[in-house]
């Protein structure tokens, strides 16, 4: 059969992504990715170190970073994303904006990482106050919070899993557990931090359940890269991605002020509709919530 009239496949954008070598996930990058989109990951190289502060200096290392970037401009990337966020966190502020100019300047390509598109995330839907989910020990926790303070983002409540490997085997279950542990008080949004944890079908659940906006890794990782490239990205209702859907969430959290004109506010059948759920346990104040859960793996997979 000749096919020639088709005249080859749909012309594509590309996307380069920059993976820890342990990373699981290609696949829910790919869902917030449009038809038009390809993704091209590359891995950094495999040490044998746990989840760690250590493992993030060493996956984040601009020489890493250099051989990286250089491996993925061979198929023309519009923009890179450095996919990882304790990785991108560990320097704090400036760190992480020097990881971005050591990768614009080894492959000449606009470049971009986690964490940086957190904040640029927070600042989209006016958060300034956050609740954080992590699956990381106490001191990779500690280290997201300084980083987050920097940037002039206070967390509010927050709970870990104190994982150190399989992250990405985490159930759905126990991200929803954490969140319910970590939003206290007055909150304007729950991030849910590491790209190797799922988080691409519970997003809208939380959402409705606590009515705020829920940020995770990889949702801001491909929500920056693509608009970045001026691409859209794509998912079931999640306030990031969809105007309408978060004037809902905002104006229940107070994140922004009155409705904006031209934006329709939420419908009826929108997902924020349901009560929060009351926390499980209330933190004294002045006290970070104990992590989640407190002595045992919450009934996670053997690692």
């Amino acid at each position: 059969m000749d096919v020639s009239f088709l005249g080859g496949p749909q012309p594509q954008l590309g996307v380069g992504v920059v993976a820890p070598f342990d990373f699981a996930l290609d696949r829910e990058l790919w869902r917030w990715v449009p038809d038009d989109v390809s993704l091209h990951l590359t891995r950094t190289p495999f040490v044998p170190v746990e989840v760690s502060l250590d493992l993030a200096r060493m996956v984040s290392e601009h020489e890493t970073l250099d051989a990286a970037v250089q491996a993925l401009c061979a198929v023309s990337p519009q923009v890179i994303s450095y996919a990882c966020t304790s990785g991108s966190f560990v320097g704090g502020v400036a760190g992480e904006r020097a990881m971005c100019a050591a990768m614009v300047q080894a492959g000449e390509v606009p470049s971009l990482t986690t964490s940086g598109a957190l904040i640029e995330a927070l600042r989209e839907i006016g958060a300034r106050r956050i609740a954080v989910v992590t699956p990381y020990t106490k001191s990779v926790t500690d280290s997201l919070e300084d980083y987050l303070g920097e940037a002039g983002i206070t967390v509010t409540g927050r709970a870990y899993l104190g994982l150190t490997r399989h992250i990405w085997k985490v159930p759905y279950r126990d991200v929803v557990d954490m969140a319910r542990a970590a939003v206290v008080g007055a909150t304007d949004a729950l991030f849910i931090s590491c790209t190797n944890l799922p988080t691409y079908d519970v997003i809208p659940q939380l959402e409705a359940e606590l009515r705020m906006p829920v940020l995770s890794a990889n949702q801001v990782t491909m929500w920056a890269a693509l608009r970045a490239i001026g691409v859209q990205a794509v998912g079931p209702y999640q306030a990031l991605l969809d105007p309408v859907a978060r004037r809902g969430p905002a104006a229940m959290t107070g994140a922004a002020d009155g409705p904006v004109e031209g934006v329709p506010g939420p419908t009826p059948e929108a997902a924020f509709a349901g009560p929060p759920a009351p926390p499980e346990g209330e933190p004294l104040d002045g006290l970070d919530p104990p992590p989640y859960p407190p002595d045992d793996t919450g009934g996670l997979p053997p690692v």
